[in-house]
């Protein structure tokens, strides 16, 4: 039975207000995600019609699986006091990225109708700046001390686990909240054969841990570095804030890929899905770079000009057969340098303390494909250059502008790291608009040094 077939039925149960019939709906195909998929038809109104009708626990977790957009537009249509008690008993992290596509007015009639706890939490996040560890973590973790028993362990997490979303790892921190160690629950349950063993006598103390200001593509890389299910994080103090759990560091990677897919074709970032970003915004945030490629390119026909008169000299024609291999070329090996550095930073196979090991490989890996590429072109060349002489100006311009290009391509991404900035803003187009101008330079150079010509 296809999604659509229940729509007729859901409507009608909402028409006749069919408490029952809709009660039965929420709670009748076992997932969450299959009562989110079968309700797609519906109306942001209709739908929240529908989910009031589900047990408050049910009825978030159906939510979490829309549309951000529909979920917004549920918050800001719904009844005030009802929504709030759904964001209430939604996980900490969650609530506050939703609360922030929410428009203000509407977030200022709701907070005062959340619990004080609850409020005070969503404030919190809400103060540390976005793409940090503070603003994706989780204030909901298991809690334990380290005076207490396996058996009174055991207990107390049996206690707050109804309410945490997870328990993978059960943090001890002391009465002032500061860190002391960490137990899997997978150990506590190991020790329940031991029920008088101390906490402090099992916990493991050398934790990893990263602090709330920490960029959340660092983060990410930790997690995934050290294979954790969950990382805590703490202050400067290291008091225990809240927690990274693996299912955030996924979406932190999901969303860093993306942004870095639409930094290395020349496009803003969207805050919103493709379908859902206005055709006005789309336009500016490609047409702004667009018009910088575009003044970038016109360096290209500057330099150029510059060198007509190499050119217009006799016997020379047969140049501008190579201005399309000289600068093609320099590009592509500029392009698979920024790649794999780029690559490389965000995976943190490298770091800005490895650059002169990556200045040494690209040097030679530049000498080796310029090398072989400048012999190819050089048998190429013979076909329409004047002489064996002649022909050498493609060889030694290949090899120039790959070397150029792999340096190019392999430096400015990790100077962009440098001074704070995403490496990945320096994209393909950007790099070949950059080696486009110095192939140009260095051709007609090389040219007029070879031919003799007045001008190069």
């Amino acid at each position: 039975m296809t999604n659509t077939l229940y729509l007729p039925e859901l409507r009608e149960m909402l028409a006749g207000d069919d408490s029952a019939g809709l009660r039965e709906f929420c709670t009748a195909l076992h997932h969450p995600a299959r009562t989110a998929e079968f309700m797609e038809g519906l109306t942001a109104e209709e739908t929240w019609r529908v989910l009031k009708h589900a047990e408050l626990p049910l009825r978030v977790e159906v939510f979490g699986f829309f549309e951000e957009e529909k979920q917004v537009e549920m918050i800001q249509t719904g009844e005030l006091a009802e929504v709030a008690e759904l964001i209430a008993d939604f996980p900490p992290d969650d609530r506050v990225d939703l609360l922030k596509k929410v428009a203000p007015e509407v977030v200022s009639q709701l907070m005062p109708l959340i619990p004080t706890e609850e409020r005070r939490d969503i404030q919190r996040l809400r103060s540390y700046a976005e793409g940090t560890a503070g603003a994706e973590m989780t204030t909901e973790f298991a809690r334990l001390s380290e005076d207490l028993t396996v058996g009174q362990a055991l207990q107390e997490v049996s206690r707050q686990a109804e309410e945490l979303e997870t328990i993978y790892y059960l943090y001890v921190v002391d009465e002032e909240d500061h860190l002391r160690g960490l137990l899997s629950a997978r150990e506590l349950l190991s020790a329940m054969g031991k029920p008088s063993t101390r906490i402090g006598d099992l916990m493991e103390r050398d934790l990893i841990t990263v602090n709330a200001s920490d960029d959340q593509e660092e983060v990410a890389q930790t997690v995934a570095r050290y294979d954790l299910m969950a990382i805590p994080v703490v202050d400067d103090a290291h008091h225990l804030l809240g927690i990274i759990t693996h299912d955030d560091v996924l979406d932190v990677m999901l969303e860093e890929a993306a942004e870095d897919a639409y930094l290395s074709a020349a496009v803003a970032p969207l805050e919103e899905s493709y379908l859902h970003t206005s055709l006005f915004r789309l336009s500016w945030k490609r047409g702004i770079w667009l018009t910088i490629l575009f003044l970038a390119a016109l360096l290209t026909a500057f330099a150029l000009h510059e060198y007509q008169g190499v050119m217009d000299e006799p016997g020379t024609i047969w140049l501008m057969v190579f201005i399309p291999l000289v600068i093609s070329t320099g590009g592509n090996s500029g392009n698979q340098s920024a790649t794999l550095i780029i690559t490389a930073l965000s995976t943190g196979h490298i770091t800005l303390r490895d650059w002169w090991r990556v200045v040494y490989r690209e040097l030679a890996m530049g000498v080796l494909l310029g090398g072989f590429l400048g012999g190819v072109g050089y048998a190429s060349a013979l076909l329409w250059a004047p002489g064996y002489w002649a022909a050498l100006v493609i060889p030694v311009t290949l090899l120039l502008v790959v070397v150029c290009g792999t340096l190019c391509g392999s430096l400015l991404p990790l100077l962009f790291k440098r001074i704070g900035l995403d490496p990945a803003m320096m994209s393909n187009p950007f790099v070949a608009g950059l080696i486009d101008v110095v192939g140009i330079v260095i051709y007609m150079t090389v040219a007029g040094m070879v031919l003799g010509v007045p001008g190069g």
